[in-house]
């Protein structure tokens, strides 16, 4: 009994021993299946216990009792020492120096063609035109019939068109199937309405065109409305958008939803009039289209244009982008490339 009692000890002494020279999680874990474990060195002394005397066994059975509960809570303190050394081991690996200068935190800004299509809205906001949206999405009754161009006229030709399996549904080419939805709604209110939203032409992407950009439209009707309205009105957009001082001039031009049609052009805003490769030398450049509303739209909208006339133009946001940053190819505003867009 003596001499079991003293093995008990030793192996309580060695498994210590083994427990302190673990210096890893793995170790550790290694250490307990080997002495605690269902096959270990302490579970394998149980098995004397069938050699002792039976006066003897009850005093076996508690001293190894005792050396397995020790071992456990030698174990368990073990692991918490080796838990809180790879804490501090990592957080001195991680360890933050507080003097050092803060990061730049990178923030959102917005696109250029958005943060024009937004002072565009608050100019004509600003002049009491309402924002009036419409359908991406169209039909050729709308897109091209009701606006002044029958099947088979030759101003079809300015426009390729992109059609859907459905026939006589296409993807709008232009905003101005929204003068006839608005005209619809509001007759026979007087309207001041911008159109904007995204169009849709199947052309060759170049510099200066590309399948997809957007416009915005405007549309005013009225009694007594003239051309003198439309001049006076589309000057001061101009001057409020790209200054006081800008010259502008108004060239004739055919549009067949308007009549008469004219484009208007700026002063050049890289060069001031001057010349230059952008504005191609002649000083001006074209911002927009416009023009009196042709009177069989405005009979298609139901206003009668004995009673009622009205002035519509068109512009290209990415295009005024352009001409206000001296951006020289409308691809890049569908890039996504962030050394582009990071100028803005």
């Amino acid at each position: 009994m003596t001499t079991v009692m003293a093995e008990l000890d030793e192996l309580h002494a060695l498994s210590l021993q083994g427990l302190e020279a673990a210096e890893s999680g793995e170790a550790l874990e290694e250490w307990y299946r080997a002495t605690l474990g269902r096959k270990g060195t302490v579970q394998l002394q149980t098995r004397l216990v069938g050699q002792l005397a039976p006066e003897e066994r009850p005093v076996f059975g508690r001293r190894i009792n005792e050396i397995k509960q020790a071992l456990e809570a030698s174990y368990e303190e073990r692991r918490e020492q080796l838990r809180l050394a790879e804490m501090q081991a990592q957080m001195k690996a991680e360890a933050l120096d507080v003097t050092l200068p803060g990061r730049r935190q990178w923030r959102g800004r917005l696109h250029p063609a958005t943060s024009t299509l937004r002072e565009i809205y608050r100019i004509w906001g600003d002049m009491g035109f309402q924002v009036y949206r419409s359908r991406d999405v169209e039909t050729d009754e709308y897109n091209f019939e009701l606006l002044n161009i029958p099947q088979h006229h030759p101003a079809r030709d300015m426009w390729d068109t992109f059609h859907t399996t459905t026939p006589g549904v296409l993807l709008r080419t232009h905003t101005s199937p929204g003068q006839i939805h608005a005209m619809r709604e509001y007759y026979p209110e007087p309207i001041r309405v911008i159109l904007p939203g995204m169009c849709y032409r199947y052309e060759q992407v170049t510099a200066r065109a590309e399948m997809q950009f957007h416009q915005v439209e405007g549309l005013a009707v009225g009694q007594n409305i003239t051309m003198a309205d439309l001049k006076g009105t589309l000057t001061a957009f101009a001057r409020r958008m790209f200054g006081e001082e800008r010259r502008v001039r108004f060239r004739a031009n055919y549009f067949p939803f308007t009549e008469p049609s004219a484009e208007m052009d700026v002063e050049c805003v890289l060069c001031g009039g001057t010349g230059c490769r952008v504005c191609k030398y002649t000083g001006w450049l074209e911002i927009l289209g416009c023009g009196m509303v042709h009177p069989t739209v405005l009979r298609n909208g139901g206003y009668d244009p004995e009673r009622h006339s009205g002035f519509a133009f068109g512009m290209g946001p990415e295009r005024i982008a352009m001409l206000k940053y001296g951006i020289e190819d409308i691809r890049y505003f569908w890039a996504n490339d962030l050394r582009f867009l990071e100028q803005f």
